[in-house]
């Protein structure tokens, strides 16, 4: 079964720290989050042109001595498992090429599968929201034990992988951070992305101005109570 890719970046140094990778977008999502940058391949991926796979395995074989690996986002990958996603991902392996993938974390089990069978190298998963509020976050009723399992996961098979959360004002604040890097204390990782109001889907967050500097400083140094390495990735 061929997997249905929806955009294609043969050159990226910001999808992975310290790698040189392509990027795969694959449609959907189980998520409707108002602060979304990718609402179009969520809602009308028709709209975007079809990559066929071959292309993008010809192109990794020609760029082996450039291209560390692929990064696969969207969307919410994990919902094509069933679609050909396995598959890519074993190609890409066996191409010699390293894998991350970007998640939602809703289907722990999946995830656990790829680590185990070691089909992935690195793990960028989203934290929407504090767990008591995930449902504000993402506009759907999530099982939030799903995500906590998958957090588990992560943190305990031995994978590398970062937790990252995008802080929209009216949203995420200092008392969300803080209550997010308390349930994640301990983690490899915790990177805090600038809200970019720009592309959003709702109308109302277009009209916000990102946190400034000083703020986001503050953010930081109360993640780093509980999590050693915070990051702030953003403009």
């Amino acid at each position: 079964m061929s997997l249905d890719i929806r955009g294609f970046i043969e050159t990226s140094l910001v999808d992975w720290d310290g790698k040189i990778v392509g990027v795969i977008f694959l449609p959907g999502c189980n998520f409707r989050c108002p602060f979304c940058q990718n609402i179009g391949l969520i809602d009308h991926p028709e709209k975007y042109k079809s990559i066929p796979e071959d292309r993008i395995i010809k192109y990794l074989d020609s760029h082996k001595n450039f291209i560390d690996g692929i990064c696969i986002t969207g969307g919410e990958p994990t919902l094509q498992k069933n679609n050909g996603l396995t598959e890519l991902i074993s190609k890409i392996k066996r191409g010699g090429f390293l894998v991350k993938l970007d998640t939602n974390g809703t289907d722990p089990e999946y995830l656990k599968y790829l680590i185990n069978k070691k089909l992935i190298d690195f793990v960028a998963m989203d934290i929407k929201a504090p767990f008591d509020l995930y449902n504000r976050s993402t506009n759907v009723k999530v099982n939030i034990e799903d995500i906590k399992r998958s957090v588990e996961i992560l943190k305990s098979t031995g994978i590398d992988y970062e937790f990252r959360t995008t802080m929209v004002p009216t949203l995420i604040g200092e008392k969300e951070i803080e209550t997010i890097a308390r349930a994640l204390e301990g983690s490899k990782k915790y990177v805090l992305q600038q809200f970019e109001p720009e592309n959003c889907e709702d109308i109302e967050l277009k009209k916000l101005k990102p946190y400034d500097s000083e703020t986001v400083k503050k953010f930081v140094e109360t993640a780093k109570r509980f999590i050693n390495n915070v990051k702030y990735r953003g403009k």
